[in-house]
């Protein structure tokens, strides 16, 4: 069932860059997509997370008009996918596939300026965006010599070609090292202060976390959770966990100023305490352990990950 929290709803007053509304996808009997709606708001990066063959691609493709909802309803930019006006709306539509295919007789300059004919992008752009995605000085090489993450980049690239005010990205970081998956969402970050919708999926939550306003969990083909992190957290109901590093004197007296606190799970560790605490209980914790003093060496406070919010309510 569709998560009807406030967090499922588009963000501002304006009209959704993006708009499911019960759409589903069969295949036969199989229901790739299965009964989804969802609102994404202007200037929002959107994740879509879950398993392979949770219906995240599907989902994508039918909005970008490849696919054909075997019911419901896909608008982008207030423009139905299905109908005749949509070809124009998709010229302000980047996308990249999860699997970059492309010419390897090509130059990184001569795939970019192909895609920027088809798109009817200026070729003067191709430079400024190879510059842009870290390829600049790869640009005249063919790219039988492009390693994955290099094509990635390219394909990164030719999706921002005509300045699109949505993005689709499918798994876009594959391939890339951690200084150039910073980078990445560096330029995310500044396209969405100029306005850019994002949507994303993605396999690797953890640099998710962070990076994202909203998350979308899949699975079997329904969107079972919509929201922040945080707000997923809450919907989970997960504790947080946290390590106290205690004077050795002070174990037992810390296990008594804790004891009151409900739902609290403690035990002794090498350091001093673990806990268990529920997220309500957090500044209790805290205060209680105020009287301390000195005595409490540390303090190392874990919030549930990505990944914890994930196998919680996709189980």
């Amino acid at each position: 069932m569709t998560n009807t929290t406030p967090d499922s709803k588009p963000l501002g007053h304006q009209e959704p860059a993006v708009q499911a509304t019960g759409v589903h996808k069969h295949y036969g009997k199989v229901h790739a997509v299965d009964g989804v709606d969802l609102s994404v708001a202007r200037g929002e990066i959107f994740a879509l997370i879950g398993h392979n063959g949770a219906g995240k691609s599907t989902l994508f493709k039918m909005m970008l008009g490849l696919l054909s909802p075997s019911s419901g309803d896909i608008k982008v930019n207030g423009v139905q996918v299905s109908g005749d006006d949509f070809r124009t709306v998709r010229r302000g539509i980047g996308y990249l596939p999860e699997h970059v295919v492309l010419y390897d007789n090509l130059s990184g300059m001569e795939t970019l300026q192909f895609f920027a004919r088809l798109k009817s992008a200026p070729a003067g752009s191709c430079l400024p965006l190879l510059d842009r995605v870290g390829l600049a000085a790869a640009a005249n090489r063919p790219l039988r010599e492009y390693s994955k993450g290099m094509r990635q980049r390219l394909g990164f690239a030719q999706a921002l070609l005509g300045n699109p005010k949505v993005l689709f990205l499918d798994e876009p970081t594959s391939g890339l090292d951690p200084r150039a998956i910073r980078d990445f969402y560096s330029l995310l970050h500044g396209l969405r202060e100029d306005g850019v919708t994002i949507l994303i999926t993605s396999h690797i939550l953890a640099e998710l976390q962070d990076r994202v306003d909203r998350i979308g969990i899949m699975a079997e083909g329904k969107l079972l959770a919509l929201g922040s992190v945080q707000s997923l957290r809450d919907q989970v109901k997960m504790p947080l966990r946290m390590r106290l590093r205690l004077s050795d004197a002070l174990l037992t007296v810390a296990q008594e100023l804790l004891q009151p606190i409900k739902g609290l799970h403690f035990e002794a560790c090498a350091e001093g305490l673990d806990l268990r605490c529920p997220h309500a209980s957090k500044m209790d914790v805290l205060g209680a352990l105020t009287a301390l003093g000195s005595g409490l060496l540390d303090i190392q406070i874990h919030e549930p990950s990505l990944e914890d919010v994930f196998f919680g309510l996709s189980k």
